[in-house]
């Protein structure tokens, strides 16, 4: 697979390999990496919820605001 990149970011790749100790390939390789990592998991918890609300289990509107309420304390 190839990857094109603008001038600018491959100067802002550059800087940030650097900075980090490494080269831009290993660089962009990693963050791909983290990145497809991310996106399976989220996908899996989407795919969790919607199963979830399809088997008729969800939670009040009350004990949702809770929640959030809770998490933005945090």
């Amino acid at each position: 697979m190839e990857v094109h990149f603008t001038p600018e970011q491959q100067e802002r790749l550059a800087r940030i390999a650097t900075k980090a100790g490494t080269v831009p390939e290993l660089l962009v390789t990693n963050v791909v990496a983290r990145y497809l990592d991310e996106e399976a998991r989220f996908l899996a918890a989407v795919e969790k919820g919607i199963a979830a609300a399809e088997r008729g289990e969800f939670i009040e509107e009350e004990e949702m605001d809770a929640r959030l309420e809770s998490m933005l304390k945090d």
